[in-house]
């Protein structure tokens, strides 16, 4: 891992996604819009898979919602390393959701403990 180094993904959630997930027990929405713990989710699934991947502790996340996602657009995560912290093993990443159109609808940092850090 390196300062700077990116990973993404790009979803497309659908009425039933949102469905699933307020049978789920997830509050529900207004229709056409992407509740937003779904797109928390997308992060989580970088950190955990791609970047820094397997083995990742997630320690913290802070994220805000500046405008809604919505339901059939193809919505991009993308995390990148902004800190290492090699003696206490911890990388910062900067956490970012865009709309197709360029708008920012999750923004955010995570804190994630991962044994392999670069310096």
């Amino acid at each position: 891992m390196r300062l700077g180094d990116k990973a993404m993904v790009t979803r497309v959630f659908a009425a039933a996604d949102v469905a699933d997930y307020v049978a789920l027990g997830g509050a529900p929405v207004p229709p056409g819009i992407v509740p937003e713990p779904l797109l928390g989710a997308l992060f989580s699934y970088l950190l955990g898979v791609k970047l820094p991947g397997v083995g990742t502790n997630y320690l913290k996340q802070e994220t805000t919602f500046p405008a809604p996602a919505r339901v059939g657009e193809a919505l991009t995560a993308t995390v990148e390393i902004t800190r290492l912290r090699p003696d206490k093993h911890l990388a910062d990443l900067e956490t970012v959701c865009r709309a197709p159109d360029g708008t920012v609808v999750a923004t955010g940092r995570a804190l994630v403990g991962v044994s392999d850090v670069g310096a």
